[in-house]
């Protein structure tokens, strides 16, 4: 679902930049206290486990791959609006240091997967799971199902925005952008999403879900204090499952493919036979420090332990940005706040 630069026209991308806007805005605002306070931790959690999920790449039949979100779990745990930020964060830094999703497509990307995925899934989660008490079953049930409502809603915004296109934008009969039509884009990523991509969120967020009730059920109880929930998801539990997360990100490689609508221009040419003129003046905008999560020093025929090392180190780096711009944020917002205290009131 990460939309390449080049594939969508430059005022399809303005026009997602806008639409996301409000919303970036909105949890901005709202989260603004707790971006100040103890809960910082968990939002940089989550926003790493979104992160480092999205590198678990799924083998879709026809050769092409996919992959979980996590962003109805944190919608379920934080609040839909403290998902549209860590979601958002995980984007934003995969597209300006992985290459995973264009530089002008941010504002689609964080649409389809930061704003409307978590949001669905949430409210499919709170009306399945309406009466449910915190720790039950039940919960866990709706969670995983709401999830899987909440993916398959982004991958149908992903099929519509890169199928309409060709309709827009042609130039003598060729696409200048996503080549295929909305017959097309749609089933494609339904299809994947659907089936395999839908399971690989059920099961990433089931399992998160059914962990966080054993493990740290004030996490689940809205009326808890944040400070006593920032407590009792700051031990070794959760770093332990952190680092076994990037162990295993390698797992990711054995996917073979790339995503549907992800594909490079030369990949894409062999498909069709040219490459669109706005992928080809587009496409190249943003050149990525750990391009592919490799490092700068694999060559692209390194050996599988070469390549699997560097997915670890590109995970760890992640992770590592990821708690940097959470904290960074927190401190600037704290001094804003302390400047604004300082200024005395006129009478």
């Amino acid at each position: 679902m990460h939309i390449p630069d080049g594939y969508i026209s430059p005022a399809t991308a303005a026009v997602m930049y806008g639409v996301a806007s409000p919303f970036w805005y909105t949890a901005g605002r709202k989260l603004r206290r707790q971006l100040t306070g103890q809960t910082v931790p968990l939002l940089a959690i989550f926003a790493a486990f979104s992160f480092t999920v999205m590198m678990f790449n799924v083998p879709i039949p026809g050769g092409t791959t996919a992959h979980a979100v996590g962003g109805t779990l944190a919608a379920i745990v934080l609040g839909p609006w403290a998902a549209v930020v860590t979601v958002s964060v995980a984007l934003v830094i995969q597209a300006l240091f992985f290459g995973d999703g264009g530089i002008t497509a941010i504002g689609a990307n964080c649409f389809n997967m930061a704003i409307v995925l978590p949001f669905v899934g949430y409210g499919a989660y709170r009306l399945l799971a309406r009466g449910a008490a915190p720790l039950s079953r039940r919960q866990v049930i709706a969670g995983a199902i709401g999830s899987y409502i909440g993916i398959n809603a982004a991958g149908f915004l992903v099929g519509v925005e890169l199928g309409i296109q060709p309709i827009f934008w042609s130039s003598h009969g060729r696409p200048l952008y996503a080549p295929y039509p909305l017959r097309e884009t749609v089933p494609a990523m339904m299809i994947a999403h659907l089936t395999l991509a839908g399971a690989a969120e059920v099961i990433a967020t089931g399992f998160a879900l059914a962990y966080i009730q054993r493990a740290h059920p004030a996490l689940l109880m809205p009326r808890e204090a944040a400070h006593a929930v920032a407590r009792r998801v700051s031990g070794w539990p959760v770093a332990i499952i952190a680092l076994v997360a990037v162990a295993l990100v390698p797992l990711g490689l054995l996917a073979s493919g790339t995503a549907w609508s992800e594909w490079s221009p030369e990949e894409l040419k062999q498909r069709i036979g040219y490459v669109p003129s706005g992928m080809d003046r587009y496409g190249g905008l943003w050149s990525a420090p750990f391009s592919g999560y490799s490092m700068p020093w694999v060559p692209a025929d390194a050996a599988f332990s070469e390549k699997a090392l560097a997915y670890i180190l590109s995970a760890v780096v992640g992770i590592g940005l990821i708690f940097v711009a959470v904290f960074a944020t927190r401190i600037l917002l704290r001094r804003a706040a302390e400047r604004r205290a300082a200024v005395p009131v006129p009478r």
